[in-house]
């Protein structure tokens, strides 16, 4: 089934143009895109000394509460072929669903609403469904980014970005869907005293000073202690999970280090490419990964054994140099873009005697 979900998939995928503002399951884009768009704005109105007020807008239940009337009629708008339309729905129409628990499962019974879950060809029916909801609301990346049903709203005024939720409120409500009041927040960078809070329906939407975007936590003030401990924790669960392997005497340090490579150092280097990174900050990552791999080479500081020594022996490289490498690739990836992509769209924001402007290099 899977295998015929590819197929379907691939063939929408030739016929159906996903605006640019989408970065969730879309080819040459990725978490890294929509992270790295969002720290440059906000970046760069810290340095003008501008207000941006940021909205995190989210979907409740998203693949849950699809309507499959409404996923037809997208498909169709979108310029799917009816053929196409068909072969979906009769996958849809042919499915059933058990529910299992502790004492058995329950009948077959029938789901109306919603995408398949665990679905290959499902992340593209959503996109494709968020696509149409939003094409009278959304504005340019990147003062609109979705990531599947996480979306960003940005704009310079509070009430320009509360007009803006509104306005996506509505939309996505009238199509079947619900924004969660209690999940959905509010981040003001560069606040000024009396700048007020954001309300969608009267109802005031939580204000943060942080808020963790697509696994990467972004702060109003620009700092990112935060994130950086939340990448050595993140290592650190990485590392308990496979503690088995790393910590057994009769594997190789070659070995252990190959599965330090795969598991743990991806967790610890997610989106630090579009961070900057103090040196305290990359030296409490590199204190992190060597306390991880003395345990692992079950050696300890008593031992007098150099850090370089035990790298080597780990066959691991320091982790500020695999940071600035991941820097590099990433720059390398901007560059080479498609020039029609808006991927990691620049963000070039100048102070002159005239004012204050924004111009979005696409």
């Amino acid at each position: 089934m899977k295998l015929w979900e590819r197929v379907v998939e691939a063939r929408l995928r030739k016929v159906v143009e996903i605006c640019e503002q989408q970065y969730g399951f879309m080819p040459r884009k990725s978490t890294t895109d929509a992270i790295f768009a969002l720290r440059i704005l906000m970046e760069k109105y810290r340095d003008g000394q501008r207000e941006l007020h940021c909205v995190f807008v989210d979907v409740e239940k998203a693949y849950d509460r699809v309507p499959r009337e409404e996923l037809w009629y997208c498909m169709r708008k979108s310029g799917v072929a009816e053929k196409y339309v068909r072969v979906v729905q009769d996958m849809y129409e042919r499915s059933r669903t058990v529910v299992r628990c502790a004492v058995g499962q329950t009948e077959e019974f029938k789901v109306e609403v919603g995408l398949h879950q665990g679905s290959a060809l499902s992340p593209f029916l959503f996109a494709i469904v968020m696509d149409q909801l939003s094409e009278e609301v959304r504005q340019e990346s990147p003062w609109t980014m979705m990531f599947a049903d996480d979306i960003v709203i940005c704009s310079e005024s509070r009430e320009q970005v509360e007009e803006n939720l509104e306005r996506w409120r509505f939309a996505l409500e009238r199509r079947g869907m619900k924004v969660s009041r209690s999940k959905t927040e509010y981040m003001c960078v560069n606040e000024r005293e009396g700048s007020g809070t954001v309300r969608l329906q009267g109802e005031e939407v939580k204000k943060v000073q942080e808020f963790k975007y697509l696994g990467s936590t972004v702060q109003s003030n620009g700092e990112c202690g935060k994130e950086v401990k939340k990448r050595v924790q993140a290592g650190w669960n990485g590392w308990r999970k496979v503690s088995g392997v790393l910590c057994d005497r009769k594997i190789s340090a070659r070995i252990k280090g190959k599965v330090y490579r795969t598991v743990v150092r991806p967790a610890m280097l997610y989106g630090l490419e579009t961070v900057s990174l103090r040196k305290r900050q990359e030296s409490e990552l590199e204190v992190a990964e060597l306390k991880m791999l003395r345990f692992s080479l079950g050696v300890t500081r008593l031992d007098r054994i150099r850090n370089e020594y035990i790298r080597g022996t780990a066959h691991v490289g320091r982790l500020g140099d695999k940071v600035r490498e991941a820097r590099l690739r990433w720059f390398g990836h901007v560059q080479r873009r498609d020039s029609n992509l808006s991927i990691g769209s620049f963000v070039v924001i100048a102070l002159h005697s005239s004012g204050f402007f924004v111009t979005i290099i696409h």
